[in-house]
């Protein structure tokens, strides 16, 4: 189906050597023949993703981007990890099969996983899954559905209790990204005083039952079983992925969501088929959340605020990096804007609030 996720030619500068490849993995993986096809993944921002194919078996193959990293920023064996022991409580995330620590291979760490095929959805609905509006309801809920799954898994049982501390995780991030985005300023970016005062005055409690956080749950990370596309079978980036209060994460998803009713220039950010006719709006999205997890969420909007805030800091990082000359990608020049608005729609929901 045309409509599964491709991959492409390998970018200039980011090749990898097929025979180098080829016999690390038949050293680690039975029953593979002939000499890998490997070819790259277009999309992501920081880690490179790679196919790996051989006439048995598909893999992918994650490593950190080329160049100057901070090393806990790109942390393969933690990732590695997360799959491969995660998947006995979420089987939608990818099977971890080999994590090599030797440099020597590729010149950095790296790890091989299942590959999952299957439709990833990006900014708009593709006419041809001629979805009605009650399949795109239905594949919202389903979405939603996993991501309070993910919430409810017994990450103790599956040996992930040492993967964060959920205790004052609100408190950290509310001050880590306050720190982050300072660090990130630039002339010409705005300085969200009256948010990070107000995230600071209204901070709640840790929710009372922690759970483990993805971090950046969207469509894009979701994969659709190419023969029924309304029903979920992977999710994908687990770099980012923590313990802690899942209403958190529920508000990083949610800074993400923008619905039809938002005016243009929030359009203009969106990444997802979020406003296509059937999907829910954010408000429907907690409501649905709240019922299926089987909780109260009153102050929603002290987590939609946050999101919107880490969005913005995660932007303005980027940005940095273009206003100083580190990346050349013109797609970031723009992104200061990006960050203005988000204050301003922050500032929104900070003044229709009742917290």
């Amino acid at each position: 189906m045309t409509l599964t996720d491709q991959s492409t030619r390998i970018r200039s500068g980011e090749e990898l050597d097929a025979g180098t490849i080829d016999q690390y993995l038949k050293a680690h993986i039975p029953g593979l023949s002939g000499t890998p096809k490997i070819s790259q993944f277009p999309g992501g921002a920081s880690n490179l993703t790679y196919l790996i194919e051989y006439p048995e078996q598909e893999f992918v193959l994650r490593r950190p981007p080329f160049g100057h990293k901070a090393r806990s920023a790109h942390d393969m064996g933690r990732e590695y990890r997360i799959l491969n022991q995660l998947n006995a409580g979420f089987p939608y995330c990818p099977k971890a099969y080999v994590h090599c620590t030797d440099e020597s291979v590729i010149g950095a760490e790296l790890y091989v996983m299942q590959r999952v095929k299957g439709i990833i959805l990006r900014s708009d609905m593709p006419a041809e899954l001629n979805f009605s509006a009650e399949q795109t309801r239905a594949l919202c809920q389903s979405f939603i559905d996993k991501l309070v799954d993910l919430h409810n898994v017994d990450y103790q049982a599956c040996g992930l209790g040492d993967l964060g501390r959920p205790e004052g995780y609100v408190q950290r991030q509310i001050e880590g990204w306050s720190d982050r985005y300072e660090k990130a300023l630039t002339p010409d970016a705005p300085l969200w005083e009256p948010v990070k005062a107000w995230l600071r005055e209204k901070m709640p409690a840790d929710h009372v039952k922690p759970g483990i956080v993805h971090n950046d749950y969207r469509f894009d990370n979701v994969i659709l079983d190419p023969g029924n596309p309304m029903q979920i079978i992977g999710v994908l980036d687990w770099e980012l992925t923590t313990i802690g209060d899942p209403l958190m994460d529920l508000g990083n998803t949610l800074a993400y969501w923008i619905e039809a009713a938002d005016p243009a220039p929030v359009q203009l950010m969106r990444r997802q088929p979020s406003n296509a006719p059937g999907m829910l709006t954010r408000r429907e999205f907690v409501d649905y959340y709240a019922e299926k997890a089987g909780i109260r969420i009153d102050n929603f909007d002290y987590y939609y605020t946050y999101g919107l805030f880490r969005l913005a800091g995660i932007v303005q990082q980027i940005y940095y990096r273009f206003y100083h000359g580190q990346t050349q990608d013109k797609r970031f020049a723009q992104f200061v804007q990006m960050n203005k608005l988000l204050e301003q729609m922050s500032l929104q929901v900070i003044g229709k609030s009742t917290l």
